[in-house]
């Protein structure tokens, strides 16, 4: 089931609102694709199998928030996400990245996402152990030493041998508990002891060459062969605070029942996987008399039965496309997506188009949200002791700078704040850990000062991104 508990898509767009600024018909089509999915795992199960996801075409300028509203989004449901670009893609039968690659370096996220859950559950069990075996190291047994079972059980052995046999267990026993309670006070952090760890494995990586092109599948030789290649051990000193992690890490992979992290992995991917397919306008077809691109409509076909739902084979089992949310994203300043072929258009029922961004668009995004670029690099130079404050005008002419840069040339959007804003904090940023002055006030003369020629100065490439 999904982890938001059936968030309502109207609290979908206000978790959204807190890190995108604008773009209400978007935030609203995704709210409501994700709350579908809830609605469709509690019908029946008959009739879930048959409903289908709305996936969704996302059309506007770069830096407008195409990726992350849907990076988001994914956050927000735990969904294993996926960001590719459509045009990385080769059509089958060429040497290059066939379109089914996605679907496997999915389950690839997804494996490693409920690995990481699993082991977060066992952290608990794996100290325990830990930490036991961390005793063994700094009070390691006496060889000459027997257990008081086995003297009870060695013929000839006298009364006096089995009392101080028994005593020596005592002693023992009081010591290695004397040690746990240094060991928790934390006094025996910094010594060093020698323990023996498993190598990763590690050997040459192959690639298969198949139907469906050069894929390299990640098998590893050693892991192919099995057990006639044991994995080898090493021994490393280091401190016991050290030696702590690395022991409950190792205890932790034992204690993980990979099977099941398997199973639950590729249901994950099945039911609420989410790939963000950027740039799906540079497949589309040009009128080129050269012969067909293998990077366009060859890719548009090889997509349909991915899109549409059919099963894709991974090295740890099928997967069944049938119910991945697919969000797909372009400027389509060149072409538009009724050139699309009409196949792959009917498989994105939903088009929402982002509203390029202004002055009063950038204002918000430099303060408002969680992350918001203000507050990033105020948090940066606290790092350094140094209060920097924006005042109000300012941030004003942030603004109109990157909206002005932006209109004369290349429009890139938001991303236009980091350019200026690096600009801007150049001087500060490299002079902090040598200044005298602690507390900096970014005021409207600053910002005129530092940034007044980019806005008078025609050639603009230095500043592009």
């Amino acid at each position: 089931m999904l982890s938001n508990g059936g968030l309502t898509p109207r609290e979908i767009v206000e978790k959204l609102d807190r890190h995108i600024i604008g773009q209400a018909d978007a935030k609203r089509a995704v709210a409501i694709a994700l709350r579908n999915r809830w609605r469709r795992q509690n019908v029946s199960e008959e009739l879930a199998d048959e409903i289908s996801p709305k996936n969704i075409i996302m059309i506007g300028p770069t830096g407008v928030g195409k990726t992350e509203i849907a990076r988001r989004l994914a956050k927000i449901d735990n969904s294993p996400f996926l960001k590719v670009e459509a045009s990385k893609f080769t059509e089958v039968g060429y040497v290059g990245r066939d379109v089914e690659s996605m679907i496997r370096d999915l389950v690839e996220l997804s494996i490693n996402m409920v690995k990481s859950e699993e082991q977060d559950s066992v952290q608990l069990r794996a100290a325990e152990i830990a930490e036991e075996r961390l005793l063994d190291l700094l009070l390691p047994s006496k060889p000459v030493e027997k257990r008081v079972g086995d003297m009870l059980t060695t013929p000839g052995a006298t009364g006096e041998d089995i009392s101080v046999t028994e005593d020596q267990a005592r002693k023992s026993d009081a010591t290695r508990e004397k040690l746990r309670q240094l060991f928790k006070d934390g006094k025996l952090d910094n010594r060093m002891v020698e323990l023996e760890v498993t190598e990763a494995r590690s050997g040459p990586m192959v690639e298969i060459f198949s139907a469906v092109g050069m894929e390299d599948m990640g098998l590893n030789i050693k892991d192919m062969l099995g057990n006639a290649f044991p994995q080898k051990k090493k021994k490393r000193t280091v401190k016991v605070s050290e030696a702590l992690t690395i022991l409950t890490e190792e205890e932790a992979q034992k204690l993980i029942d990979m099977d099941k992290v398997t199973k639950s992995a590729l249901e994950r991917v099945e039911q609420s996987g989410i790939i963000f397919l950027d740039e799906i306008d540079k497949i589309v077809g040009s009128d080129s008399p050269h012969g067909p691109d293998v990077s366009r409509e060859g890719v548009q076909r090889d997509l349909l039965p991915i899109v549409e739902g059919s099963n894709v084979n991974s090295r740890y089992g099928m997967v069944r496309t049938d119910h991945i949310l697919f969000i797909a994203a372009g400027a389509f300043t060149a072409s538009k997506p009724s050139d699309l072929i009409p196949e792959l258009q009917g498989r994105f029922p939903i088009r929402v188009e982002l509203d390029s961004l202004g002055k009063e668009e950038f204002i918000r995004i430099l303060t408002e949200p969680k992350n918001a670029l203000v507050k990033q690099y105020v948090e940066m130079m606290a790092t350094e002791g140094i209060k920097l404050t924006f005042t109000d005008e300012a941030i004003a002419g942030i603004a109109e700078v990157a909206t002005q840069v932006n209109e004369k040339t290349e429009n890139i959007g938001a991303r236009r704040l980091y350019t200026i804003m690096e600009t801007l904090l150049d001087d500060i940023s490299f002079e902090a850990p040598d200044m005298k002055k602690k507390q900096i006030t970014i005021d409207e003369k600053y910002v005129d000062e530092k940034l007044n020629d980019i806005i008078e100065d025609e050639d603009l490439s230095r500043y592009i991104l």
